[in-house]
C-alpha cells in the first residue's frame, strides 16, 4: 500500500480516553458521507493478536515485533467505516476486553508497530474522504490536513464515560502512556481546534464540529 500523502479529505479527531472522539467522530463521517476510521481499534486488533500469542508486551517488545512481522494486516470496509482483519480474523468484542484495555498503551508505543500501522491508516484516505480518530492524527498521521479537531473532557468525566461503558481501564493512567511514549506522544496538533466535551451533549459536539468544518467550507448533506 502506498505511504504517498492523502489524496481525499482527511478530517483529523484526536483525543486522550472516552473524550468522545470515536461517537463524534462516527456521526460527522455519516453526515459528510465520509468513511470513519477508529485508529484506537487498529490497535487493539493487533493487541489481540499479541495476547492471543501469548506475548507479554511489557516484558518482551521485541516478541510483540516477531509476531507483527508474522501478521497480515488489511483493511476491511463495512459501510462507512474501516476496520482491520488481522490474519482473516475481526476479534469483534475481544477489542474491548480488560485484557485489551490493559495492553493496548504497551503495544501502541512500540515503535515498529505505530510505523506499520500508521501506513495502513494512512493508505486509508487513498480511497475515500475519511473522518480518522485516534491519539497522533492531526500531529503524526496526516499532519498536513487542516481539519484538526482535539476533543477533551476532565479525567473525573471520562472515568465515569468509561465505567458507563462497562470498561474498567485506569484512564489517568493510560493518559500518562500516552502523552509521554517517546513515538508519537498524546498532544494537541498545531492548528488544531481544542473542544472540551466535559459539559456537550453527543449532538453538541458533533454540531460544533460541523460547524468549524462548515467555515472551511465543507458542508454536511441535507
Amino acid at each position: 500500500m502506498s505511504d504517498s500523502p492523502a489524496t481525499n479529505v482527511v478530517i483529523a479527531v484526536d483525543g486522550p480516553a472516552a473524550s468522545g472522539k470515536s461517537s463524534v467522530s462516527r456521526r460527522v463521517a455519516n453526515r459528510l458521507g465520509y468513511a470513519f476510521v477508529s485508529t484506537g481499534l487498529m490497535y487493539r486488533a493487533f493487541t489481540w493478536v499479541v495476547c492471543e500469542a501469548g506475548i507479554d508486551p511489557e516484558s518482551d517488545p521485541e516478541g510483540v515485533v516477531a509476531v507483527l512481522e508474522k501478521t497480515d494486516i488489511q483493511p476491511d470496509r463495512r459501510g462507512n467505516e474501516i476496520f482491520l482483519r488481522v490474519n482473516g480474523e475481526d476479534p469483534g468484542d475481544a477489542l474491548t476486553s480488560d485484557r485489551i484495555n490493559s495492553r493496548v498503551s504497551i503495544v501502541a508505543k512500540i515503535p515498529d508497530v505505530r510505523q506499520a500501522l500508521v501506513k495502513q491508516q494512512r493508505a486509508s484516505a487513498h480511497a475515500s474522504d475519511i473522518v480518522m480518530e485516534g491519539r497522533d492524527i492531526g500531529s503524526v498521521v496526516f499532519p498536513d490536513t487542516p481539519y484538526k479537531f482535539y476533543l477533551d473532557a476532565s479525567e473525573e468525566v471520562r472515568a465515569q464515560r468509561r465505567a458507563a461503558q462497562g470498561l474498567g481501564d485506569e484512564i489517568a493512567e493510560r493518559d500518562r502512556m500516552d502523552a509521554n511514549r517517546k513515538v508519537s506522544p498524546l498532544k494537541v496538533a498545531e492548528g488544531a481546534t481544542v473542544i472540551d466535551t466535559s459539559d456537550l451533549s453527543l449532538d453538541e459536539v458533533v454540531e460544533t464540529l460541523l460547524s468549524h468544518l462548515a467555515k472551511q467550507g465543507l458542508i454536511p448533506n441535507a
